[in-house]
């Protein structure tokens, strides 16, 4: 017998709300929207960065919520939907570029070497100083956090965080 899901249940995430059971979290998120929001790198370049992550780990979820905050900051289609293919698209800034290419480095497994080699540090240090460094490592770090609550959890795109979770 095959179980069938019915509408009410798709909407809903897998777990019950993780605030609510680990209150704690909240105190969390809000401390890394603070880390990254610090304004030593650019909120596109945040959001950019936090699309590719959703994208490298395959949630939709984040792939649907960071492209949405794209879209209400006023970047273009064309920046948004070339992000799974950033390297040949034309549309993006050097510092971007290397942003991408980081989190790419940290999130994808390299069977050549270093995740993060001396080449691609130093090249983002030529674009950002210290501090936007590692505000850009804790922005890559926040999807790292969430990522298990998006995969495990499963909530449903589009829907808001008040009706997401389960009773």
């Amino acid at each position: 017998m095959t179980a069938t899901t019915t509408g009410q249940e798709k909407s809903q995430s897998r777990l019950p709300n993780p605030a609510v059971l680990v209150p704690e979290l909240a105190e969390i998120s809000r401390a890394l929207v603070k880390a990254t929001g610090n304004g030593s790198v650019p909120q596109a370049t945040i959001s950019l960065v936090q699309l590719r992550a959703g994208q490298i780990v395959g949630s939709t979820y984040l792939t649907v919520l960071h492209t949405g905050n794209l879209r209400r900051a006023e970047q273009s289609e064309e920046r948004i939907t070339a992000v799974a293919s950033w390297r040949d698209a034309t549309c993006f800034t050097d510092a971007e570029r290397v942003a991408l290419e980081l989190v790419e480095a940290v999130l994808l497994p390299n069977p050549h070497g270093e995740r993060v080699s001396d080449d691609l540090y130093a090249r983002a240090a030529a674009h950002y100083d210290d501090t936007a460094l590692a505000t850009l490592t804790m922005a890559i770090g926040q999807i790292g956090f969430f990522t298990p609550l998006a995969l495990i959890g499963k909530p449903t795109p589009g829907v808001g965080p008040a009706q997401q979770w389960r009773d």
